[in-house]
């Protein structure tokens, strides 16, 4: 069995690129290609137990369970782990250091991971994290286990070992693994609707990123992109993403950054009839592709709309629909539908004169809000400082 190993000495266990090839399968975008890619990495990493779930439980389409593929996986898989097993009998015979036998712990958790069997992972790092000598070592052995909740979009299974981690590091993780845990958090956060916590360790996560065990550089260029493009304000939109020299380095050049790179700077640069091709691309060739954007599709198209018509209405007070419908590069059918979907919950500070054909906004009064803010924080300041008051003049009293 072939594991890679990444310059950082973290191994990509398990590839998260088998678990995104089986989520296209899944969704119907797979083809024939992809399909015969799964096949050939499951052979290739010997994954007989993950190929099980693929046949038995997932019922993956297209996918037909092959016993002799079958057995021939599991007799490897039986074979390496009795060969470490033997080792590890031998260093304990020996009396060998605690390190070594720590060392092949981990490899026996590391391959139950690789070939999909997560309970026996489970199991197996318990052992090892009980024999963990130091902070770092455990910190390892927790984000591997996250890393099994990620493959298998396991978000509950995946926040436990995440909050885990993020104790240990609390009590001495050094820089590499608290940049590691920091990327891990933001694909998290983002996987979970949390887009603006999420782009602000994603963004800051691009000039320390190391974390190729879980995501490729320019997966997570895009998922600080796609969280950065809802969660930003316009001054930091161009600040933090468009002149960001992490993004522009690749920005250009890579395909997966195309869709999401135009649409944030066709929102900056209030480009508004690029801005609804740029979010159909967006749709298109990102989010219904991508396994922890998938189920928040509908969320940000319509979040992102909502940001772009409330960007252009604020620099006015009234406006025609047909000459909004114009600027977006829409029917007025379709933009009276659409307004209509953000007006009642006050998303937009409009109303529609449907009579008249404009789009009135109705700007929230904010001297008058701050002044009824102050008010009310005196008042609560006022009423601690006479509870203040009046609990030091009854302790001078008990002293008189």
């Amino acid at each position: 069995m072939i594991i890679d190993t990444l310059s950082s000495g973290v191994g990509k266990i398990p590839d998260f690129e088998v678990s995104q090839n089986v989520f296209l399968i899944q969704q119907g975008y797979g083809t024939k290609e992809i399909s015969d890619k799964v096949l050939e990495q499951i052979e290739k990493q010997e994954m007989a137990p993950y190929y099980y779930y693929l046949t038995h439980e997932l019922k993956l389409p297209g996918f037909k369970f092959d016993k002799a593929l079958y057995d021939k996986l599991s007799k490897q898989n039986a074979d390496k782990v009795s060969e470490l097993k033997k080792e590890l009998e031998k260093l304990s015979e020996d009396d060998e250091g605690e390190l070594e036998i720590l060392k092949v712990w981990t490899q026996i958790g590391d391959y139950y991971a690789a070939i999909g069997d997560k309970a026996n992972a489970l199991t197996t790092f318990k052992k090892t994290y009980e024999l963990a000598p130091s902070t770092g070592s455990k910190i390892d052995l927790v984000l591997t286990i996250a890393r099994i909740g990620f493959f298998y979009d396991d978000k509950v299974f995946t926040k436990k070992y995440l909050d885990e981690a993020n104790a240990l590091i609390e009590k001495g993780g050094d820089w590499e693994r608290r940049n590691r845990y920091k990327t891990y958090s933001g694909i998290y956060l983002m996987s979970t609707r949390k887009f603006e916590e999420a782009s602000k360790l994603l963004i800051d996560s691009l000039a320390t990123f190391t974390s190729t065990e879980i995501s490729t550089y320019e997966q997570v260029a895009q998922y600080s992109l796609i969280s950065g493009a809802i969660a930003l304000d316009r001054p930091d939109l161009r600040k933090k993403l468009i002149e960001s020299p992490e993004i522009l380095t690749i920005g250009t050049s890579s395909p997966e950054l195309a869709p999401i790179y135009g649409l944030i700077k066709s929102l900056y640069f209030c480009e508004y009839k690029d801005f609804l091709p740029c979010l159909v691309k967006t749709h298109d060739e990102i989010l219904v592709k991508n396994k922890y954007l998938k189920p928040h599709t509908n969320y940000y198209l319509r979040e992102l709309r909502c940001k772009a018509y409330s960007q252009l209405l604020e620099s006015y007070k009234s406006l025609s629909l047909k000459s909004m419908a114009d600027t977006f590069g829409v029917s007025v059918d379709f933009l009276d539908n659409d307004l209509c979907k953000f007006i009642p919950n006050k998303k937009l500070n409009c109303t529609i004169d449907k009579v008249n054909g404009i789009v009135e906004t109705n700007r929230p009064d904010n001297k008058n809000n701050q002044y009824h803010l102050l008010i009310k924080n005196g008042d609560a300041l006022l009423t601690k400082l006479q509870k203040y008051g009046a609990a030091v003049r009854l302790s001078g009293a008990e002293r008189v």
